[in-house]
């Protein structure tokens, strides 16, 4: 069997995440971030996915995703239902996962060509949900 190492054609790959951190093609990140395959916005001031509000992800939407996943670190939680809405009513698809999902669904619609954007809350020692 041959094997080839593929390239993505994206410039940020997810390599993993948890409540506390994540790891971005090699760099090790410690606070909220945003990835989209071409862009990575570190220093997002998200601290809990329960009080996002459409405010809060106006850098995300600038970025023009057809789908935000967002990373809610160690255990799923949710967006206030108006921020889902807001989403929804741009026709953006609006997802919430724990961190370790929303890095592996990335790559993958990042593989594909997508126009995704993660947003990811890290919190420390604390998680979101």
């Amino acid at each position: 069997m041959q094997l080839n190492l593929e390239h993505p054609e994206f410039d940020y790959v997810l390599r993993g995440a948890d409540g506390r951190q994540a790891l971005v093609n090699d760099r090790r990140l410690t606070r909220s971030f945003i990835v989209a395959p071409r862009t990575l916005v570190e220093d997002w001031p998200a601290a809990d996915v329960r009080t996002l509000d459409i405010d809060a992800l106006a850098p995300v939407l600038a970025l023009e995703p057809e789908v935000v996943l967002i990373g809610t670190g160690d255990r799923q939680g949710f967006a206030p239902a108006a921020t889902m809405a807001a989403c929804l009513s741009k026709g953006i698809g609006l997802e919430a996962m724990t961190n370790a999902a929303a890095a592996r669904t990335f790559n993958v619609l990042a593989g594909e060509g997508r126009r995704v954007v993660a947003a990811f809350v890290l919190q420390g020692d604390a998680t979101a949900g």
